[in-house]
């Protein structure tokens, strides 16, 4: 599936499944609640923090693909192409890090 066909995709089941799109303030808010909860898998599955027993049937993938989301849902309401934005994103990035990591130190160790 494209960027472009995700877009589509929940565009149309919010607008038949879910009646319409929450405020923007609101997906912000939802969206920084389920980047939280990749950071809570994150930290305790990866990092030093030790994982609960609640916690470990948690899926990964699934809290991404919700991050993914909401953030579809702010590019839709707000009238972001994300095809055309992570195009450019990456053109800015080939263009400004052409060899910013390369020359980085802490990156050869």
């Amino acid at each position: 599936m494209t960027l472009k066909e995700a877009q589509h995709t929940v565009d149309q089941w919010i607008r038949t499944v879910g009646v319409r799109y929450f405020s923007e303030l609101t997906n912000m808010a939802i969206l920084t609640e389920e980047v939280g909860e990749v950071a809570r898998i994150m930290a305790r599955r990866y990092g030093e923090q030790s994982e609960k027993e609640s916690d470990k049937d948690k899926d990964l993938g699934d809290e991404l693909a919700d991050v993914l989301w909401v953030l579809i849902c702010l590019a839709n309401q707000t009238g972001v192409d994300l095809t055309e934005a992570f195009q450019k994103n990456l053109e800015k990035k080939n263009i400004r890090d052409a060899t910013r990591h390369l020359d980085n130190d802490k990156l050869r160790q």
